[in-house]
C-alpha cells in the first residue's frame, strides 16, 4: 500500500479488492487460526486442558508456541501428540501473524501522519480508518465539496420513502461499505470515550431520536457527531 502526493490531493493506491492481502488478510488468518486453536484445545486431554484454560490469549500462545515434542509426557499417546503439535504449530502461526499486523500498523500510521496526519487527531480514527477514508475520497477531494455528498459516497445518508401521508426514511444500502464501516467504527468508538459525542447523542435522545440497540444502526437515528 502506497500514499501518493500529487499538489493538494492526498490518495491511495491499494489492493482494495484483495481481501486476503494486506492487514485485513491478515488480521482474518489470525482470527481463524485463533478459533482452531481454541477448538483443538477443547478436545486436548484433561490435564493440558486444565493447565492452558485459564490463561490469557497472548499467554496462551506463548505457551503453545513453546510446546516441546512430547516423548514420554504423552505416554505414548499418538492422539496426545498429534493435538501437542497442533496446538504449537496454530500458536507458531498466530504469533507470526501477530507480528504482520503489528508491522503494517506502524507503516500505516507512518503514511497517514506524513500525508494526513489531521485525520488521525479526532478520537476514535486509527490509522486503519483513516487509510479506507483516504481510498473512499480517491485523487480529486474537491469533488466532494459537501458533508452531504461524502455521506452519499459512505452510504450513510438516509434515504427517503415516504408513500402518501407517510414519510418515512431508510437505511442506505448504497456507497463504499467499507467507509461505512469506518465511520460505524468511529461513531461507536466515541460513543464510548468522547465526552463531547456522548453529550450530543444524550441530547439528540432527549429531542425524540431513537436510540438504536448497541451494534445496531437505525434510518432514523442521529446525524453524525460533532468532530473535534
Amino acid at each position: 500500500m502506497t500514499i501518493h502526493e500529487n499538489g493538494c490531493h492526498y490518495y491511495v493506491d491499494d489492493a482494495r479488492y484483495c481481501p486476503e492481502t494486506g492487514q485485513a488478510g491478515a488480521a482474518k488468518a489470525r482470527a481463524q487460526a485463533t478459533n482452531r486453536l481454541k477448538v483443538v484445545l477443547v478436545i486436548a486431554d484433561p490435564a493440558r486442558r486444565k493447565r492452558l484454560s485459564g490463561l490469557g490469549d497472548r499467554e496462551l500462545f506463548r505457551t503453545c508456541a513453546r510446546l516441546g515434542p512430547g516423548g514420554g509426557e504423552d505416554g505414548g499417546n499418538a492422539v496426545a501428540r498429534a493435538t501437542r503439535m497442533t496446538l504449537r504449530m496454530l500458536a507458531e502461526r498466530i504469533e507470526q501473524l501477530t507480528g504482520q499486523i503489528d508491522e503494517l500498523n506502524q507503516r500505516l500510521t507512518q503514511l497517514v501522519e506524513h500525508h494526513a496526519p489531521q485525520l488521525l487527531v479526532p478520537v476514535g480514527i486509527g490509522p486503519d480508518s483513516a487509510v479506507t477514508l483516504l481510498i473512499t475520497m480517491g485523487d480529486d477531494p474537491e469533488r466532494l465539496n459537501t458533508e452531504a455528498s461524502f455521506a452519499a459516497l459512505c452510504g450513510v445518508s438516509p434515504i427517503a420513502c415516504s408513500s402518501g401521508r407517510r414519510s418515512t426514511r431508510r437505511l442506505n444500502h448504497g456507497g463504499d461499505r467499507r467507509a461505512n464501516a469506518a465511520l460505524y467504527r468511529i461513531v461507536f468508538t466515541r460513543l464510548r470515550h468522547d465526552p463531547r459525542t456522548q453529550a450530543y447523542f444524550e441530547r439528540r435522545v432527549q429531542e425524540g431520536k431513537k436510540r438504536a440497540p448497541s451494534g445496531m444502526r437505525s434510518s432514523t437515528s442521529f446525524p453524525m457527531p460533532p468532530k473535534n
